[in-house]
């Protein structure tokens, strides 16, 4: 069983920036991937961002490429995305998944851990 929680949501104006963060407990096994997902009101979940606990290898989606960086701490079994360059189109609840993944995947189902969601807003 892994727990995940996210911190770091918040109100931010157009071109400001965020840090979320995702504390892991639990079995986190050296194989898993990690990944962000957001989901605005009346849309669809969707992929943000992935990375890999062993390993550096990240996954953008292409609205956040440039914008966005994902990381981890392996020693603090924490992963966090920055977020800069923010725009209104960014509001949603984030959340972080865990998958039982070789690779980084980028499909909801793919997940088998999530996290309750932390809400960023991006207004004026």
């Amino acid at each position: 069983q892994v727990q995940l929680v996210e911190s770091g949501g918040g109100l931010v104006q157009p071109g400001g920036s965020l840090r979320l963060s995702c504390a892991a407990s639990g079995r986190i096994f050296r194989n898993y991937a990690m990944g962000w997902f957001r989901q605005a009101p009346g849309k669809e979940r969707e992929f943000v961002a992935g990375i890999r606990w062993s390993g550096g290898s990240t996954v953008y989606a292409e609205s956040v490429k440039g914008r966005f960086t994902i990381s981890r701490d392996n020693a603090k079994n924490t992963v966090y995305l920055e977020m800069n360059s923010l725009k209104p189109e960014d509001t949603a609840v984030y959340y972080c998944a865990a998958a039982r993944a070789i690779v980084v995947v980028t499909t909801q189902r793919e997940y088998d851990y999530w996290g309750q969601g932390t809400q960023v807003t991006v207004s004026s």
